[in-house]
């Protein structure tokens, strides 16, 4: 019991790596705060985590709108009392397009939700986080961070890389409250993200590169899984990497290394 009697928030917990890290989390002893923007998905994750012995509670809510982000984390405070965890992981894909098509509003909308998303469970968590210091975990990619040949995600990329410097300022501006900030680069992971992902025109922009067979070495080509993931966010959360912060890790079975 890793995590026995900590409090951790885990966005876009209803699917994928979220739910994952939710599930692992919630096993090695701490509450989890369930958030994102379908309840039906959360109260299948708080469910379970019950189902478990665990403690869990669902905060529907849409990481980009400030209100319901400081509106979830008083929840915590009401809740709990505490937050020792918070694992900004919930984002998009958006549109892949090429740059003279991609419209504004859907640069907007990737960038509000990726990027803006991450600063406000960040913005709204820390007062709780202050309290007693803590571990703070972003879910960035490969792309825009070790890989730019996903051709036409610019949007996408750009909301990837920024996280990365997001992470490093705050990691160092929070290490007196003794809080520490970390963030995950995954690459091909068996996750619904893909089904989310509007891509037009993408074919004439390729470029014209032919990798090995298998686009990821070490599992030839195979993706990684969210419970893979979930075992870095879990090492992350605890004391195992109490020295650890401001550091990117890749996790993508040197995918990035071939393609990038």
């Amino acid at each position: 019991m890793r995590l026995k009697n900590r409090v951790a928030l885990v966005t876009g917990a209803g699917s994928g790596i979220g739910k994952a890290a939710a599930l692992l989390l919630a096993r090695e002893g701490a509450r989890i705060a369930a958030l994102g923007r379908t309840e039906d998905e959360l109260r299948r994750t708080v469910d379970q985590i019950k189902s478990d012995s665990g403690g869990a509670m669902p905060l529907v809510a849409d990481i980009s709108q400030p209100d319901e982000m400081r509106a979830a984390v008083e929840r915590i405070a009401d809740e709990w009392g505490r937050l020792d965890i918070v694992f900004a992981n919930a984002g998009i894909n958006g549109v892949w397009a090429p740059v003279e098509e991609l419209e504004p509003g859907e640069w907007d909308k990737t960038l509000d939700v990726n990027l803006k998303g991450t600063f406000l469970t960040v913005k709204y968590a820390v007062p709780l986080l202050k309290k007693r210091g803590g571990s703070i975990i972003v879910t960035s990619s490969i792309n825009g961070t070790r890989k730019f040949t996903s051709m036409g995600a610019t949007a996408y990329s750009s909301s990837k890389a920024a996280q990365v410097a997001f992470t490093k300022m705050i990691a160092l501006e929070l290490a007196e409250h003794k809080i520490r900030a970390n963030v995950i680069c995954p690459g091909a992971i068996e996750t619904s993200i893909e089904e989310n992902t509007e891509k037009r025109d993408v074919e004439s922009i390729a470029a014209p590169v032919e990798y090995p067979e298998g686009t990821v070495p070490l599992t030839k080509g195979e993706p990684g899984t969210s419970e893979q993931v979930a075992e870095l966010v879990l090492f992350l959360a605890s004391d195992a990497a109490s020295h650890i912060t401001g550091t990117e890790i890749w996790i993508d079975g040197a995918q990035s290394l071939l393609q990038g």
